[in-house]
Parts: structure tokens; C-alpha cells; sequence
């Protein structure tokens, strides 16, 4: 995957040197970091294909304890992102942060094997594991930004999300072999996975540039990042209003885990195709995640988003509604992947341009910290609403905030000022 040819953004700039291939679609640096995310992303999604299943079915916890450990899973170390983001920037050491924290989640998934049937251990093992990912998605988003001219960052985490999701599909079907072979042995699973995660840190050492050629800085020549200036990002109105967008965005986004769980109970599959769910939802991302990044980069990556968290409330009316069979698997599958195809990526490629180089880790962490924050409190609320509800009202609920939120984004990312808007909208 042309991993030795790590070097400079594919779009050539004046006086930037030598033309480059005009077939090339992004630099080398990003497709070293889509590998490792490839190869973490099998691992990951090894364990996130039967946790749901070992947690609720084989552990017996209620809605309201799987939210909670789903939300954890997601947002419980998510002020260390900022902690991270600011480390990078301060040292500039992008690299070594974001490999600090793919480190980390390898660790974790022998640490399921330690944590037994003991739920407080799970959940510490699961904070641990997403500590690490809290850690590395900054420093790593950011060395793509880095690493990209302005006007291709939409197809730039397009084609990384999308290498990322060939792990996303890759992983549950790896769980499924490997239940296949030997049997409802979670630690099979864990280890393999522990083995996965391993081998992406050893791509990341040895083929991803800590500074990318042609990167841009702000700033006196090798001054550090202070703490007053990481936090005068959230004074300037485009960083502050991203922030703040991508936390509502969160607080209307339940897990995968209680999507396909809402999935399963509904059409009473077998357990032992549990795992395959996420394999549809990878599938359709996959296939349009850089599609729609090249797309955000044309008409804008606001209505893309949009589009994306559409596609989310459909989803969830879906699991609501009417439609019942196959017919509903593959919709909301379908429509599931599309909203991370639209969002996932789309969403850090419009915070890229608004945040000054020097501080671009930290005004990442900030708007996942944002997004992470609020995705803790909305599984708790969910796994409450479930209880309570029942699971069809407590989706119907989900949907609606998905309408109020979305709502709310646009009146505060389309500012009426002319030169914010463009900036935001691009």
C-alpha cells in the first residue's frame, strides 16, 4: 500500500518543488496512518463484534449497566484527549503520542482476559482501552491534517476512514472464524485481537513521518504551545461553535452496541451471527467513506454531516417502525454505514482549516472531547430510557433528538457571518 512512499500532500502548491503523479490521491503519510488504523480496527472490532453479547447475554447485565459501560467505552477518558492533544502539540511529538496510545488499547485486550467475569475490572480494561483511543485519534487526525492540503482534507479522511473500515469489516469476521473453530471462547478472541493490535504499532514505528514534509507552522519559530494559548482556542467563535456542535452531535448518538442489540432482539438472530451486524454497517461505510469525502470537498462538508446524522435518525426509526425481516437488516445496516461514512471523518475535516497549525492537535481533541463527553451521558440516558420505556420508545426518543440536535447544529455552524460561514462550511 505504498507504505515507503510516506512524503508530501498529493496537490501541488507554487513553488512547492516537483510535480507529483496527478493519479495520486493523498500522500503517503496518510496511507501509512489508514494502515495502522486498518490493522487496529480488526482488532477492535474482534472485541466490540461479541462484547455486547458476552456483557448482556453471557454476564446478564441490565440496559442501564451496559450504558453505562458502553458509555465509558466511548467517553470516560475523554478530558485525557485534550491532555494528549496538547502533549503532542506542546512537543510536537505526534507520533510518539498517538503510538503511546495505539499501545495502550493492545494492552487492553489482554487485560480482558485478566478482568475474568468481574464487571468493575471490564469496565477499567474497557476505560483503559479507550484511553488509548482518546490518546492517539488527535495526534493522528492531526498528522493527516498535517499532512494535506486544505481543499483535499475531505478526500484525505475519506480514503483514511475508509481503509479504516476495510478493518471495521475485517474485524467481526475475524471474531466469527475464530468462534467458529474454537467454539464460544471469548479469550480466543481476546488474544488474537491482543496479536492484531500489536502488529499496528510495529506499521506506525516504521513507516509514519513525525513531521511531513511541507508542514505549516504558526507562530515564532520553535516556540512551545502554552496552556493560555490551547485554551484561547475556545475564545475564537469557529473553534468555540465546533466544539459545541460536535458535543449536541454526541449527545444524539446511542452505541453500535444497543443499535444491534435493538436489532437482534427484534428479528431474533442467532447469536452466532451477532458479530456479522457490524460486518453490514462496515460494508456500506467502506464503500462510500472516501466517495463522500471527495463529495464534502466539492459542495461543502456541512451538508454532508447533515446528510450523515439524516441517515442516523432514519436508522433508529427504522428499528421502530413497521418494516420487519431482511428487508429491515439490511436498511438499517445500510443506512447505519452511511452515517459514519458521512460523519466520521467529514466532521474533523471541517475543524481542520478554522484551527492554526501549531495548535491543530489540541483543537481536535477539543471537538472529540466534545463529542465523547456527550456520547457518556446519551448511552446512560438510553440504557435509563430503555428500562424505564421500553427499547421501541426509548429509539423513538433517540430519533427526535437526532432532529432537535441537527437542527440546532446548522443555526450554529451557519453563522451569518459571511467569512466564518465559508470557513466552516469547507
Amino acid at each position: 500500500m505504498y507504505l515507503s512512499t510516506v512524503s508530501r500532500p498529493v496537490t501541488d502548491q507554487p513553488g512547492s518543488g516537483p510535480r507529483r503523479h496527478p493519479f495520486a490521491m493523498v500522500s503517503g503519510n496518510v496511507v501509512a496512518l489508514g494502515t495502522v488504523s486498518l490493522i487496529t480496527d480488526v482488532s477492535a472490532e474482534m472485541v466490540a463484534a461479541v462484547l455486547p453479547l458476552y456483557l448482556v447475554l453471557g454476564l446478564h447485565l441490565s440496559p442501564v449497566a451496559f450504558g453505562v459501560l458502553d458509555g465509558v467505552h466511548t467517553g470516560a477518558t475523554a478530558l485525557l484527549r485534550v491532555v494528549g492533544g496538547f502533549a503532542a502539540d506542546r512537543f510536537r511529538r505526534r507520533k510518539l503520542i498517538a503510538g503511546i496510545g495505539y499501545a495502550l488499547s493492545a494492552v487492553a485486550k489482554l487485560g480482558l482476559l485478566l478482568a475474568g467475569r468481574s464487571i468493575p475490572a471490564i469496565g477499567a480494561v474497557i476505560a483503559v482501552d479507550r484511553l488509548g483511543k482518546g490518546v492517539r485519534s488527535a495526534p493522528r487526525d492531526a498528522l493527516i491534517t498535517l499532512s494535506t492540503p486544505p481543499e483535499a482534507l475531505g478526500r484525505a479522511f475519506g480514503v483514511h476512514r475508509a481503509m479504516d473500515s476495510v478493518g471495521a469489516f475485517l474485524g467481526p469476521l475475524a471474531a466469527f472464524a475464530v468462534l467458529l473453530v474454537v467454539g464460544q471462547s471469548y479469550d480466543a478472541v481476546f488474544v488474537t485481537s491482543f496479536c492484531i493490535a500489536a502488529l499496528a504499532v510495529v506499521v506506525l514505528v516504521l513507516f509514519v513521518r513525525e513531521r511531513p514534509s511541507g508542514e505549516v507552522t504558526d507562530g515564532p519559530t520553535g516556540a512551545k504551545v502554552s496552556v493560555r494559548e490551547a485554551f484561547g482556542l475556545l475564545r475564537a467563535g469557529p473553534a468555540r461553535r465546533l466544539v459545541l456542535a460536535a458535543a449536541m452531535l454526541g449527545l444524539a448518538t446511542i452505541g453500535d452496541g444497543f443499535v444491534y442489540l435493538l436489532l437482534q432482539r427484534r428479528e431474533d438472530l442467532g447469536l452466532r451471527w451477532f458479530p456479522l451486524l457490524a460486518v453490514g454497517t462496515s460494508l456500506a461505510y467502506l464503500l462510500l467513506a472516501a466517495p463522500l469525502g471527495v463529495l464534502a470537498d466539492r459542495i461543502g462538508r456541512l451538508p454532508v454531516v447533515t446528510g450523515g446524522y439524516t441517515a442516523l435518525g432514519a436508522t433508529y426509526l427504522l428499528l421502530a417502525g413497521p418494516v420487519d425481516g431482511w428487508p429491515l437488516v439490511a436498511l438499517v445496516l445500510t443506512l447505519y454505514g452511511v452515517f459514519y461514512a458521512a460523519t466520521d471523518g467529514v466532521l474533523i475535516a471541517l475543524a481542520g482549516p478554522v484551527l492554526p497549525a501549531r495548535l491543530r492537535t489540541t483543537g481536535i481533541a477539543l471537538v472529540q472531547t466534545g463529542q465523547a463527553i456527550a456520547y457518556l451521558i446519551s448511552s446512560v440516558l438510553f440504557g435509563l430510557a430503555w428500562q424505564a420505556f421500553g427499547p421501541e420508545t426509548a429509539i423513538r426518543g433517540a430519533a427526535v433528538a437526532v432532529a432537535g440536535v441537527l437542527l440546532l447544529t446548522l443555526l450554529l455552524l451557519a453563522s451569518p457571518s459571511r467569512s466564518t460561514t465559508r470557513k466552516v462550511l469547507r
